[in-house]
């Protein structure tokens, strides 16, 4: 297939574009293709990618079979301050909804459409099994992704398969939120953060590509699929099979009003959580290959 990517330079990207570019051809939006050669060149697999510097350089969206929509904002790098709120919406709707436009007057339009999202959209629903159906909690991440998802399904879904991806939190060695989680175990002085009874949905990032990969290729999916593992765990537990995996303590804790200082509103992330379970990707006959959380950080941290 020919695929368009944006956001090819985030974790989950560059973890894509190197499983897809042995067997697609790639086409990456970036606005630095200098920087995003050197990331992408030496990931791709002897089939080289090629890049644009927006989606208005796009004449006509036929070229394209798939479009794979990942770019946005980092949501948890700054605090939610006013602006950095629109920051953060703006980087994911005016994005899918170019592509969304593009799409929609496209001479022959592709054929599947993967966007973004995340959990957040459920918002805080304490420890209850949240499943694609749960009906979210309004708040500012619900809120953010509900129109993320909204825009993407203006598509018409007549011509083209759409699917959006709500996204737990990416474990992966090298980047993401794994590596902020691990540095304080790594110091000595790890733990949990608050009560610790708040849930943690996460992923391999070899699942996630693997889930994206699956969802690509199967015309059966539609609408919008939790990417998380089958076995969320609390805060807690977390903390310990991630010491455990380091050969670290887990003797701390940090209190909530640290992290509410520390963070802002967006502490509301850690500090509640969801227990998100993937239902549609494992009724569609998806399978894990880290189901569980010691799988994944066994994995990930094997060679330390």
């Amino acid at each position: 297939m020919n695929i368009l990517i944006t956001g090819g330079t985030g974790l989950i990207g560059k973890a894509l574009v190197k499983s897809l570019s042995g067997e697609h051809r790639l086409t990456v939006v970036t606005r630095d293709i200098t920087k995003a050669k050197e990331t992408l060149d030496s990931l791709s697999q002897n089939s080289p990618v090629s890049f644009i510097d927006s989606i208005d350089a796009i004449d006509d969206m036929a070229r394209f079979h798939a479009i794979i929509n990942l770019a946005g904002e980092p949501i948890a790098d700054k605090r939610w301050t006013t602006s950095q709120k629109k920051r953060i919406c703006n980087s994911r709707w005016d994005t899918t909804a170019q592509l969304v436009a593009k799409i929609n007057s496209a001479s022959s339009p592709p054929r599947v459409f993967l966007s973004g999202s995340a959990i957040g959209v459920y918002g805080d629903k304490g420890s209850q099994a949240v499943s694609e159906e749960t009906p979210p909690h309004s708040e500012f991440t619900h809120e953010l992704c509900a129109k993320w998802e909204a825009i993407a399904n203006t598509v018409d879904g007549h011509n083209t398969r759409v699917c959006t991806l709500r996204t737990g939190v990416v474990l992966a060695k090298n980047g993401g939120a794994l590596a902020k989680m691990a540095l304080p175990f790594k110091l000595g002085v790890g733990g949990k953060l608050g009560h610790g009874k708040q849930f943690l949905s996460w992923i391999h990032i070899d699942d996630m590509v693997k889930a994206i990969r699956f969802l690509l290729d199967n015309d059966n999916c539609r609408g919008a699929f939790n990417m998380t593992a089958p076995e969320p765990v609390t805060n807690s537990h977390f903390s310990h099979t991630l010491a455990g995996n380091l050969s670290r303590p887990c003797l701390f804790t940090v209190p909530s009003i640290v992290m509410k200082i520390a963070m802002g509103e967006s502490s509301t992330m850690i500090l509640n959580g969801q227990n998100v379970i993937p239902a549609k990707l494992t009724a569609a006959g998806f399978t894990f290959d880290y189901p569980t959380l010691n799988d994944a950080l066994s994995n990930i941290y094997r060679t330390e």
